[in-house]
């Protein structure tokens, strides 16, 4: 038994010694759907990885190595191979100030990569992500979710008991992936309240429909033609020059865009919806280890007519970069409270030994130079939301600035 559990010990060694070199080189290549949202050429050879290990890395192989050692010449004790290394690049990367750094099993992998649709039998629930976990985004009226008590802000905390790591929202998204009328089981945690009251985990038992909400809404109001943008997809900026076009047939002389609650999508996306009101410039710089690159509006503009952002802490991503290039360019009045600061990218590879690593290979700096992960993009005027206000003070105010424009 222990000449056995040496040999895993030792595999165990060399396989957690190659991750924390693949993590190390933190590399862009060969991930197509990043590729696909940047809008960047991936390189011919996604297989490369450095082959240097830094000296941060060689001391914790050679630590571990020590370890080893000492457990297979006098440890009485057993252990798992899988769990063991779970736990040390879980420990690992909670060491790299990545919030969203994560290691997926085999399990977990596989749930991660199941392709989830925009339209999908759910639970009334859009759901997004902050520093590695799954929230509910918006709630859908008179869906399952809406009828247990869910609310905007709660954290996923398990699905279906399984509470063993955080849930990402693409995992969530997944597991609720199921057949009308099939139910699932959330668990949940009501975040803290302004006074100060801790927040409470609550469980609910949801039932999958289908369920669909359109992704732009308009309204046209004194002249002010106001458009709201749910997320970034494939298909946002048609959907934003037909809201534009329909709303200046109708005598709109001014614009507020809504994008509270936007947890991004598409960055192509966010450039060809900024190209929609800014004639040339910058929209965006992407940084990342290897290289520093630009995404230039179309040209394709749509409209000149002054324009006020709607924003909020949970605008996020994408949406983020849209709104800080129209503030940035002079473009448009920004409203509202300051963003998420979720101006990153990250990408998900398979590891060799079984299942992937999840880190942050990317991040956005907006026109202006200045980041925006972990910062947030601020509003020029900042409107909060009026508690016990039973009308939207931030839409009211936003309407309101873009007719003072006219």
């Amino acid at each position: 038994m222990g000449t056995r559990n040496a040999r895993i010990l030792r595999m165990l060694v060399l396989c957690i010694a190659a991750c924390l070199l693949f993590s190390a080189g933190f590399l862009l290549r060969g991930n197509s759907e990043l590729m696909e949202r940047l809008g960047i050429v991936a390189a011919k050879d996604p297989s490369s990885v450095s082959q240097g290990a830094s000296p941060e890395v060689s001391a914790v192989a050679s630590r571990l190595d020590e370890v080893e050692k000492m457990l297979s010449s006098g440890s009485l004790d057993s252990y798992d191979a899988d769990a063991t290394t779970r736990a040390v690049l879980d420990s690992f990367l909670k060491n790299t100030d990545d919030a969203y750094a994560r290691y997926f099993d085999d399990a977990r992998y596989t749930s991660f990569v199941d392709v989830a649709t925009d339209e999908y039998p759910g639970v009334g629930v859009f759901f997004s992500e902050q520093n590695g976990k799954a929230f509910a985004l918006d709630v859908f009226e008179n869906s399952s979710a809406s009828d247990a008590g869910v609310r905007q802000g709660d954290v996923v905390v398990a699905i279906d008991g399984d509470r063993s790591q955080d849930w990402t929202a693409t995992e969530t998204i997944n597991a609720v992936q199921r057949e009308a009328g099939s139910s699932v089981v959330i668990t949940w945690l009501r975040p803290s309240t302004s006074d100060g009251s801790e927040g409470e985990e609550f469980t609910t038992t949801l039932i999958c429909s289908d369920y669909q909400e359109p992704n732009v809404t308009t309204q046209l109001v004194d002249g002010v033609g106001y458009i709201s943008l749910k997320q970034l997809t494939q298909n946002s900026d048609a959907l934003v020059r037909s809201a534009l076009d329909d709303l200046s047939s109708r005598g709109a002389h001014s614009y507020v865009l809504d994008l509270r609650d936007n947890p991004g999508g598409y960055l192509t996306k966010a450039v060809d919806v900024a190209s929609l009101f800014i004639r040339s410039g910058v929209v965006v710089e992407i940084d990342t280890l290897e290289a520093k690159t630009t995404k230039q509006v179309t040209g394709d503009i749509a409209t000149e007519a002054p324009l006020v952002v709607l924003v909020n802490g949970n605008t996020a991503g994408s949406a983020e970069v849209l709104a800080a290039a129209l503030r940035d360019t002079d473009r448009a009045v920004l409203t509202g409270t300051t963003t998420m600061g979720k101006g990153s990218v990250q990408v998900t590879k398979p590891l060799s030994f079984g299942g992937a690593l999840r880190y942050t290979a990317a991040r956005y700096k907006s026109p202006d130079g200045y980041f925006i992960d972990n910062v947030g993009v601020s509003p020029d005027i900042t409107v909060t939301v009026r508690e016990g206000a039973s009308d939207d003070n931030q839409k009211t105010f936003a309407i309101e600035t873009a007719g003072s424009l006219a």
